[in-house]
């Protein structure tokens, strides 16, 4: 198997004020993330806004996350993502270069290349660094599947490509892929389903909740990794209501709005198109709120 780390990661928001990246409000949600025992923070990715971040607040928010774990046993999986891969390999070398440990890319969005499009452009990011590579799938958002005999090319013929984030929302697919390589790195991209994916040989979970409820995500992965089922399922079933309501707009804006209500961001802003969530869904976050514990909130 090739060297990389399991657990709990979070795909962090991307705090705003003003219209500009919020630094000091990142890098208190980064600290909150590594008190409550999760063990990566993966900066960057959809959740975080990245497809209106310039491409130096891309950077900025790479670099404050790497100074932010400095020292602590939580590590950076930075997001390195583009529709371009010249963009995605000026970032992944960016981000090996300011000390990340490991990177995980979505798949290109719009362009909608062929298995063979996806096969050259991922192994060309990853050859570009020496650090440890995540494929991450989420064919809903992006319009293309890297199908499972691509992730198996790419996991056999690049040697620092190590995993997937798996957000297809399929069991099977997990199921598969784990058939055709057993000893892939995959993490559950669907907060939902963390449980079975987990329990069908999941080496961990890349969540939007554990934003708001680290403790949670980190008791439930660690359990379900050290085999204790039981509890991991308890977990899973305990966090069915807000890891519903938490996508009931498109993500990351009701993430970003629990959190404005419980007080872990001062400012409730997202980057044109997205906007607040309605009214209805604002209310439906706010009492689902009301059924869980928030720790750490200043």
């Amino acid at each position: 198997m090739k060297p990389f780390f399991t657990g709990a990661t979070t795909a962090l928001v991307t705090p705003f004020r003003n219209g500009k990246l919020d630094e000091e409000s990142y890098a208190a949600l980064i600290r909150r993330q590594i008190a409550h025992g999760i063990d990566a923070v993966c900066p960057v990715g959809t959740t975080g806004e990245s497809a209106t971040l310039t491409h130096d607040e891309h950077k900025r928010c790479i670099e404050i996350a790497v100074e932010v774990c400095k020292g602590s046993t939580t590590k950076v999986l930075a997001g390195a993502g583009s529709n371009a891969t010249h963009e995605a390999i000026d970032i992944a070398k960016h981000a090996a270069a300011c000390g990340a440990d490991a990177i995980f890319s979505v798949s290109p969005y719009y362009n909608k290349p062929s298995q063979e499009g996806l096969y050259r452009h991922y192994k060309a990011i990853a050859e570009a660094v020496e650090i440890p590579f995540m494929l991450y799938n989420v064919p809903g958002r992006t319009g293309v599947d890297i199908l499972p005999a691509t992730v198996k090319r790419l996991y056999d013929d690049v040697p620092n490509i190590v995993g997937i984030k798996e957000a297809t929302g399929s069991i099977e697919r997990t199921v598969e892929l784990l058939a055709k390589v057993p000893d892939l790195y995959l993490f559950s991209g669907d907060d939902a389903i963390d449980f079975p994916i987990l329990a069908s040989g999941g080496k961990g979970v890349t969540s939007v909740t554990s934003n708001l409820l680290p403790d949670y995500k980190a008791k439930l992965v660690h359990a379900a990794l050290a085999g204790d089922f039981k509890s991991a399922k308890a977990i899973n079933d305990d966090l069915f209501a807000i890891n519903k309501v938490l996508f009931c707009e498109s993500n990351p804006i009701p993430i970003k709005a629990a959190m404005y209500i419980a007080g872990l961001i001062p400012t409730l802003e997202y980057r044109l198109p997205l906007v607040a969530p309605s009214r209805d869904n604002m209310k439906k976050i706010e009492e689902t709120l009301k059924h869980y514990t928030i720790v750490g909130v200043a």
